[in-house]
């Protein structure tokens, strides 16, 4: 196996995807995500997962169980499993920002160009099992 290795920052800001599932590993996966100003990932739980959030540029807030946390490049957020959560654009440029979930959450090589196809696609997208490698 090889895994994945790259420079995450430089791939991250070059991101214009709102979901690009980078890789999928057993029990880890990495996603890239692109929100417009205004735009937000929408409120969910993730009951059996842990989700890790790197800001790599923009602001916003990430929202957990009610309390807003502002953000901006070089944040680090973790939202354990269970919590109610939400990321949402409060700048007026791209919050560009990469995301791990352990266990995965999404297919393996999904890739939403707008949150309009992200969710159409919502019931289709959840992970199979199916790893990168």
């Amino acid at each position: 196996m090889k895994g994945y290795c790259d420079d995450i920052e430089r791939v991250t800001t070059g991101n214009d995807d709102f979901r690009r599932v980078l890789y999928t590993g057993k029990h880890l996966q990495l996603v890239l995500m692109t929100l417009k100003p205004g735009e937000e990932i929408g409120e969910e739980v993730h009951d059996d997962r842990d989700q890790f959030f790197r800001i790599e540029e923009g602001q916003g807030e990430v929202r957990i169980d009610g309390t807003a946390n502002k953000v901006k490049d070089d944040f680090a957020v973790i939202v354990p499993a269970g919590a109610r959560h939400n990321v949402v654009n409060t700048g007026d440029a791209p919050l560009r920002f990469y995301t791990l979930y352990g266990p995965p959450e999404h297919k393996d090589g999904v890739v939403h160009k707008d949150k309009a196809q992200a969710t159409r696609d919502q019931d289709n997208d959840h992970w199979d099992g199916e790893t990168t490698e």
